[in-house]
């Protein structure tokens, strides 16, 4: 019973890293130190950020941070039973996995489980959480791109490819920031 079980939590798993390599830490590689320029008029601040001095030029990467940033917050504001579920997800990913492992340490010590048992555990809520964070990922890139538009719309980047590079590292940020940590832990 424990291999069926881990046979199906690996193979979530293989597909939610390879899904965030692809969509996330290979666009950040590539572009994330890409040197940008915005239109300090019109680019306001991450929600949050309480700078004095803003910098008109920094990497794609840092914008794509702020650029996440704002649309969460103007996600949160728009419809925050949506944000507020994503963020639910993000807590259940962070919490469930490792309390399953240490119940399931507990358990092989206590000689209820075999070790394969403790490792499937693990595995399987690992694999639950991920799974859980992938199908909640649309809605944040959704609100990433109506940010993203709203900001090619108000030209806040005079170069065009600025602007591309900066939205492909915030909506790469979102793919990177969307498994459980254990499993970014593990990717690193």
């Amino acid at each position: 019973m424990f291999r069926l079980l881990l046979f199906l939590s690996l193979f979530p798993l293989a597909i939610a890293l390879a899904a965030r390599w692809w969509f996330g830490m290979r666009v950040l590689a590539g572009m994330a130190g890409r040197p940008c320029r915005c239109d300090l008029a019109r680019w306001l601040p991450a929600p949050g950020d309480d700078a004095l001095v803003h910098r008109a030029e920094a990497s794609a990467g840092e914008f794509g941070r702020q650029l996440r940033l704002k649309a969460l917050a103007e996600w949160h504001d728009q419809t925050p039973m949506a944000a507020a579920a994503r963020e639910k997800t993000r807590r259940f990913g962070s919490a469930v996995p490792p309390l399953s492992g240490i119940v399931a340490i507990f358990a092989v010590l206590g000689a209820k489980i075999p070790a394969l048992g403790a490792i499937t555990i693990l595995l399987g809520t690992t694999a639950l959480a991920a799974v859980l964070d992938l199908l909640s990922l649309p809605a944040e890139l959704g609100a990433v791109a109506r940010t993203a538009r709203k900001a090619l719309d108000e030209n806040n980047f005079p170069d065009r490819d600025d602007a591309d590079a900066v939205m492909r590292c915030a909506s790469a940020l979102a793919w990177d920031a969307a498994l459980p940590p254990i499993l970014r832990w593990f990717q690193r």
